[in-house]
């Protein structure tokens, strides 16, 4: 399919005034960024799939070898009860507190797409109010033949 045939019609006519200039160019940059939110969202998720596995390798690889040099030196790794109880006991809740934590931001993510939807589908009874209102002023000046 030919770059012509691609684009859009109303970017094809000739803007004959300002509203129909900027109606074409703001028309163009959501078609832009429809087509490029995608490859971003990727590539973050990419990033992000990455500094963990990263993470998690360094830190395991710091662990193996503190591991080994306390085997060669003869350092005792033994912990007592109460401080394993009190490590696992701290992680649990880390964890939780990460999780609970990832719940709430995707709720108040989530209210806020809603929030916005909500708006978008209340822009046209917006445009139509101040339309009212835009005429209500006009009138008592408009000239009647």
């Amino acid at each position: 399919m030919s770059t012509q045939s691609q684009t859009s019609k109303s970017t094809q006519t000739p803007a004959n005034n300002v509203y129909s200039l900027y109606t074409q160019n703001v028309q163009k940059y959501f078609e832009n960024i429809s087509k490029i939110t995608p490859q971003y969202f990727q590539s973050i998720t990419q990033l992000q799939e990455e500094c963990m596995k990263t993470c998690e390798k360094t830190i395991n690889a710091s662990v193996s070898m503190q591991q080994e040099f306390a085997k060669k030196t003869g350092i005792s790794t033994d912990i007592p009860e109460a401080a394993r109880t009190v490590i696992t006991d701290t992680n649990k809740q880390i964890v939780q507190a990460s999780t609970i934590n990832n719940q709430l931001t995707k709720t108040t993510v989530d209210a806020t797409v809603q929030n916005i939807r909500t708006f978008g589908d209340n822009v046209n009874a917006f445009v139509e109010l101040n339309k009212n209102i835009i005429q209500s002023w006009i009138t008592p000046f408009t000239l009647k033949n």
